[in-house]
């Protein structure tokens, strides 16, 4: 089954950013284009602005006169259902509640062709259950574009409970030969990258919840250290608080409740004041000024102590050891010593600095925890944990230390896993978890978190970097520590780990 042909008018129903974003994207690809929304008037609306934005990529010498003219003139606004009868493609962008998009749906199946492709951009309902309603549900397929569908390149191509074969596969087709990158995946809630980005905000409000570092400071240790474009917060701020919540809510919902989805009353509390973030003025940072470089609080950042003149290498520190080069090359002396288990440095106070592992400073006597850096050369920023029992000198001696590597040094409280550690650890747990339940490949997951969140790598691509045992043995720490279940990991994880090391055991 190949991509729809040129020839075939695509009918997009629904003329909001979206609706417009996705009408867009086929009329560039070549296709004619018939917009229809409910609400008489919009729907020229809608053309009248999809015209303005084609004169400014004509501008930005991204579309040339003539090929904007022409799919100008491809671009029709449609008066009633009706006329999409011809369209062997009808993508609906309308309201995310379900009843209204069976009652389209319901409508065009008395319209359009038998052969006509159906497509929900759905987000967060079920796509399963928005075919249910139709005669034929074989031909409905979930077209899931990114705001702002023309930039944005991912596409989430899902098949519903009953979507034919032939129906995903036209539509993943189509998706590629409009430019766009198509992941195919299963009716799951959240579908692959709202399901798997939970953590990353859920973690860093945890860490803010339980008092171990304000938002500043959190959203500075992902960007510096785990090389994320954004930080929870500020993200989240840009989204909507609101919107990012009522995500989060229909995932845990539609996992009856799952304790690994929980939404945060922090945030709750926010979206309940109106602090819905950059639209409202105010969300987890002040925008009053209505700039969008509205001034923020400045993370925690620990002043200048004296590094140590050396330290001792017990072990190779497993995903930190590069940290052993940068040492060096700041002139401190390491001293290497053969341990079968250690992962850690002792330093001249005999304080101890160890990678997160999930488990807490209070433990044990003078640790020192350091998160987790997606590149420990690059990071300019790396957090560290201690406990009220850590001595002052342990904690100067490790600050100095990564302050010596030219990195600032952002000091939290004893939060086990701290930041990037943790979050990425659940990220992984649940990608692994994703392929085991058959919702989507190990590439097509990480395409979807590279491309629809700009994380820095995929999934599988830090589990392979840090150790395929990695993120299951600081879940288990984690899990110890906090048995709610939150942090348990996955059967799919666990057998991963295991026959890693049966391997890697083996003579």
């Amino acid at each position: 089954m190949t991509a729809l042909d040129l020839s075939s008018p695509v009918a997009v129903v629904g003329t909001g950013t979206m609706g417009q974003g996705i009408a867009q994207v086929a009329l560039v690809a070549g296709h004619l284009v018939r917009l229809y929304d409910a609400l008489p008037g919009r729907a020229r609306e809608a053309a009248d602005a999809i015209g303005a934005r084609l004169d400014r990529l004509v501008e930005k010498n991204r579309l040339s006169a003539a090929d904007r003219d022409s799919a100008r003139a491809r671009l029709l606004p449609a008066g009633t259902l009706a006329d999409l009868a011809d369209c062997s493609l009808v993508i609906e962008a309308v309201v995310e509640e379900l009843d209204v998009k069976q009652d389209l749906f319901r409508a065009l199946e008395d319209i359009v062709g038998e052969d006509c492709l159906l497509a929900t951009n759905t987000s967060s309902l079920s796509v399963t259950a928005v075919g249910g309603a139709l005669r034929n549900p074989g031909r409905l397929v979930g077209l899931h574009f990114f705001n702002p569908a023309p930039l944005l390149p991912l596409v989430e191509v899902v098949s519903g409970y009953a979507t034919d074969v032939t129906s995903a596969t036209r539509a993943y087709e189509t998706a590629r030969a409009w430019g766009k990158t198509p992941v195919a995946c299963a009716d799951t809630p959240g579908f692959i990258v709202n399901r798997i980005a939970r953590p990353f905000y859920a973690e860093a409000f945890a860490v803010y919840e339980a008092q171990g570092a304000d938002p500043a400071t959190i959203d500075a240790i992902l960007r510096e250290s785990g090389g994320f474009r954004m930080g929870a917060f500020e993200l989240t701020d840009l989204i909507g608080q609101d919107v990012n919540e009522s995500v989060t809510h229909s995932v845990w919902r539609s996992f009856f409740q799952d304790v690994r989805f929980t939404p945060s009353l922090a945030q709750r509390r926010l979206v309940e004041s109106g602090r819905l973030g950059r639209k409202t003025g105010r969300g987890w940072y002040d925008y009053c000024d209505g700039t969008a470089d509205a001034e923020r609080a400045e993370p925690h950042t620990a002043e200048k102590h004296r590094p140590p003149a050396y330290v001792v290498a017990e072990g190779g520190l497993g995903p930190a050891s590069e940290l052993l080069a940068l040492i060096r090359e700041a002139g401190i002396q390491v001293r290497e010593e053969e341990e079968d288990h250690g992962t850690r440095l002792v330093l001249p106070g005999e304080g101890q600095l160890a990678l997160a592992d999930g488990q807490t400073s209070v433990e044990f006597r003078d640790v020192v925890y350091f998160d987790l850096a997606l590149d420990y050369r690059k990071a300019t920023r790396i957090a560290l944990s201690a406990s009220q029992d850590t001595s002052a000198q342990a904690l100067s001696e490790a600050i100095g230390l990564f302050q010596a590597l030219g990195k600032e040094v952002s000091v939290i409280g004893d939060v086990p896993g701290m930041i990037v550690a943790r979050t990425v650890a659940r990220i992984v747990d649940l990608a692994h978890d994703a392929v085991a339940k058959g919702v989507a490949t190990e590439e097509d997951i990480d395409t979807a978190m590279r491309l629809g969140v700009n994380y820095p790598l995929g999934p599988f691509e830090w589990s392979r970097r840090l150790g395929r045992s990695w993120a299951c043995s600081l879940l288990d720490d984690l899990h110890e520590r906090d048995p709610s279940g939150r942090y348990a990991p996955s059967l799919a994880l666990y057998r991963h780990s295991y026959a890693t090391g049966k391997r890697e055991g083996a003579a």
